[in-house]
């Protein structure tokens, strides 16, 4: 019986990693971030990894789920990689990003290798005094709300403001800042300008000044990144050769240019 779960534990393990030719699993957020990515596998995310895949000869099975499971079947070797994910310390456990050794005294992932950037901003009820001038909070009485698993509540926290991490969806933390159960809500810069389009932004208003911007990242689990450290190397490098490509460069202009509210 114990080397069946032995065996069993290793073959897990071994799910989780990968060789040119073979497949790795990668999850995602089950939410659609528009132009990155949507939940039938379209966007700019997935046009990305496809050629990154068709250039390291590798192939990618996408999987959707909640993003804090997601997060943690990436820590536990569950899936060979997620995305897309903005760095944080407090992340360096969850898997390899790149540039990221572990024995830096300030760690920081290479953007240069990144999948995307995109920006938080904060929403607030019309009328509202609440304010943020990018480097203090103003009138603030209230909880600032964000997604559960999110790294921003990590830059809130830092602000040594009063945060709500309840909600699973964009559309969920908006609701919570209309019943006037939050002073404010920090939302991603795409979901923001999506949720302004719709029913809700009658009631909100963003504010000019970013909370942040963050670079987003393929992070691959531990196993493959010591099993396979080439392989991982190449595929990043793979990423940063096709997001700088003349032919994706246009589609992401194109796609965030038509974009309604891509300034903010």
């Amino acid at each position: 019986m114990r080397r069946f779960l032995l065996f069993a534990l290793a073959a897990c393990s071994a799910a989780a990693q990968a060789a040119p030719g073979e497949r790795i699993t990668l999850c995602f957020e089950r939410q659609e971030v528009r132009p990155w990515r949507t939940l039938d596998g379209g966007g700019l995310n997935f046009e990305l990894l496809s050629e990154a895949a068709r250039r390291t000869g590798v192939s990618f099975d996408f999987q959707s789920m909640p993003w804090k499971r997601c997060l943690e079947q990436l820590k536990a070797n569950q899936v060979g990689g997620a995305f897309a994910v903005s760095f944080s310390r407090d992340r360096m456990s969850l898997g390899a990003y790149p540039g990221v050794s572990g024995n830096e005294a300030e760690p920081q992932a290479d953007a240069s290798k990144r999948m995307h950037t995109d920006t938080y901003v904060l929403a607030r009820l019309r009328g509202s005094r609440v304010e943020w001038d990018g480097k203090t909070f103003r009138n603030l009485d209230g909880r600032i709300g964000f997604q559960l698993g999110y790294s921003v509540g990590d830059f809130l926290r830092a602000q040594g403001v009063q945060t709500d991490d309840g909600s699973q969806r964009s559309d969920e933390l908006v609701q919570k800042l209309i019943a006037g159960r939050l002073a404010g809500a920090a939302l991603g810069g795409n979901d923001a300008a999506r949720l302004m389009r719709g029913p809700y932004g009658k009631r909100l208003e963003l504010l000019p000044v970013p909370l942040v911007e963050k670079p987003y990242f393929l992070v691959l689990s531990s196993a493959l990144a010591s099993s396979r450290p080439q392989l991982v190397a190449r595929l990043w490098e793979a990423i940063e050769a096709v997001r700088n490509s003349p032919a994706y460069r246009k589609r992401e202009q194109q796609a965030t240019s038509m974009r309604p509210g891509a300034a903010y």
